[in-house]
C-alpha cells in the first residue's frame, strides 16, 4: 500500500524537496530503518564473521546469519537454501556456472523466455547446452502454447521471469511450473525475481522451482547484496562458483573438501552489514500489502490523455510497471525534459534489449513505482510528460 506516511520513512523525500521518484524499477530508495540499520551495525557489531572465538566477530555472525532465517522465512524456504551474492546478475551467473560445470552438456537445451532481463539471458547463451527462446502472446504475457511446444527431452533448464521489469506483467510462476514439470519433472527451473518479489508475494515451496533469485536493493535494502535461493538437494550436488576462504571444509596439498551449503557458494567475507540491512528492509514491507494496482490504473488513465502515446502490454497482470512510447518523439529526449522537472523515469532497453525489440521499438521509458509513491506524483509526471511532448513536438 502506498501512503503519504511511508514517504515520510524515507530521508530522500525530505533531503531533496519536489524530487518525483518513479524508477524504482531500477533501484528502490531506502527507509530509515535500513539506513540505521547498517550504520548501527557498522559503529557498535562490525567483525568478520565465522573465524572469530572473540564476542564482536561471534555478535557479527550471529546478525549475519539471523539474516538468512529472515530471508528464508520470507520466502518460505529453509536458512541452509539460501545463498548471499552481490545482487540477482550474480545469483543467475551462479546458478548457470555451476549448472555449466556439473549438468549440462553438449546436446542439452535451455528453453528462456524472450521477456528476460540480460542477467537470465546472456548468461544461459554462455553454456554448452543450445539456447532455445520462447515468446509472448497477444497480450505479452508468456506464451504457454509456444514454451509446451518447445519443450523436449534434451531440455534441462527453463529460465523465465516473475515480472518483467519492462511491461510489468507478472507470471503466473506456479502455473508455468506446472506446464514444465507435468511435461519432465527432472527439468531445472530457474525464476529471475528481482522485480516479482517486490510485488508478489512468493512462497517457494509451494510453487517449488529449483532456483529463485533477486536483489536487496529493489526491495528497499542495500545495494550491493543479492539472494540466491536454491533446493538444498541440488546445491549439495554441484560444484563451487568460487573459490576461497570459508567455503572449504578441509584443504590438504593432495586436495580439498568444500563445505555443505549455503557456505560452499560464499567464498570470501561476504556482505555482512549488506545482510543485516537486507533483512531490516524484509522486515520492513511486511507491513506494506503491495496493492498498488490502484495507482498503477491512475497512472495508466492519466498517461491516456496525451496524444500518440503508446502504452505497451494491456494484460490484467500488470502492476508496478508502466514502460510507453510517444509517436515522434524519442524516449531519450523525454527523459532528459522529465529531469529536468525533478522528475525520475528511466529511459533507454532496460537491459532487456531483445524484448524491446520484439515489441518493435528500440527505446521505451519507464514509469516504475514504489511504496512511497502517490497520485501526486503521477500528476507531476503527466503535467512534465505534456510540456516535454510539447515542446519536443513544436521542434
Amino acid at each position: 500500500m502506498m501512503t503519504d506516511g511511508a514517504r515520510n520513512d524515507f530521508p530522500i523525500f525530505k533531503n531533496r524537496p519536489g524530487l518525483c521518484f518513479l524508477d524504482s524499477a531500477a533501484s528502490a530508495q531506502k527507509p530509515y530503518c535500513v539506513i540505521n540499520a547498517v550504520s548501527d551495525f557498522y559503529a557498535n557489531d562490525y567483525a568478520n564473521i565465522h573465524r572469530g572465538m572473540y564476542e564482536l566477530s561471534e555478535t557479527s555472525t550471529e546478525k549475519y546469519e539471523q539474516a538468512r532465517q529472515t530471508t528464508a522465512t520470507f520466502l518460505n524456504a529453509e536458512a541452509n537454501e539460501i545463498i548471499f551474492t552481490k545482487g540477482a546478475t550474480e545469483s543467475l551467473n551462479l546458478v548457470s556456472t555451476v549448472l555449466n560445470k556439473s549438468v549440462l552438456n553438449d546436446g542439452d537445451e535451455v528453453l528462456v523466455s524472450i521477456a528476460e532481463h540480460h542477467a537470465n539471458f546472456i548468461p544461459w547463451q554462455n553454456t554448452k547446452a543450445s539456447f532455445k527462446v520462447f515468446g509472448l502472446d497477444d497480450n505479452l504475457e508468456l506464451d504457454m502454447e509456444d514454451l509446451k511446444a518447445k519443450l523436449s527431452k534434451k531440455t534441462k533448464v527453463v529460465a523465465f521471469t516473475h515480472m518483467s521489469n519492462v511491461t510489468g506483467i507478472v507470471n503466473p510462476v506456479k502455473q508455468i511450473v506446472k506446464l514444465v514439470r507435468d511435461y519432465n519433472p527432472e527439468i531445472i527451473i530457474v525464476v529471475d525475481g528481482a522485480q516479482g518479489i517486490v510485488h508478489d508475494k512468493i512462497d517457494l515451496k509451494d510453487v517449488d522451482v529449483d532456483f529463485y533469485a533477486f536483489s536487496g536493493h529493489k526491495i528497499y535494502g542495500p545495494s550491493g547484496i543479492g539472494v540466491l535461493y536454491g533446493k538444498y538437494d541440488m546445491l549439495n550436488k554441484l560444484y563451487p562458483y568460487q573459490f576461497g576462504g570459508d567455503m572449504v571444509k578441509k584443504v590438504t596439498v593432495e586436495k580439498t573438501v568444500f563445505a555443505a551449503p549455503p557456505a560452499r557458494f560464499e567464498a570470501g567475507t561476504p556482505p555482512i552489514a549488506d545482510a543485516v540491512g537486507l533483512a531490516a528492509a524484509i522486515d520492513y514491507i511486511k507491513n506494506f500489502s503491495d496493492n498498488d494496482n490502484g495507482l498503477h490504473h491512475y497512472a495508466e488513465e492519466r498517461l491516456s490523455e496525451i496524444k500518440g502515446i503508446k502504452i505497451i502490454g494491456n494484460s490484467s497482470r500488470k502492476t508496478g510497471i508502466i514502460s510507453f512510447a510517444v509517436d515522434g518523439v524519442a524516449a531519450a529526449d523525454i527523459g532528459t525534459l522529465l529531469a529536468e522537472q525533478n522528475i525520475a523515469v528511466r529511459v533507454g532497453h532496460h537491459c532487456a534489449e531483445p524484448l524491446v525489440n520484439y515489441l518493435g521499438y528500440k527505446a521505451v521509458v519507464r514509469c516504475s513505482l514504489g511504496i512511497y509513491n502517490n497520485r501526486e506524483d503521477i500528476d507531476t509526471l503527466i503535467k512534465g510528460l505534456k510540456k516535454a511532448v510539447g515542446m519536443l513536438k513544436r521542434v
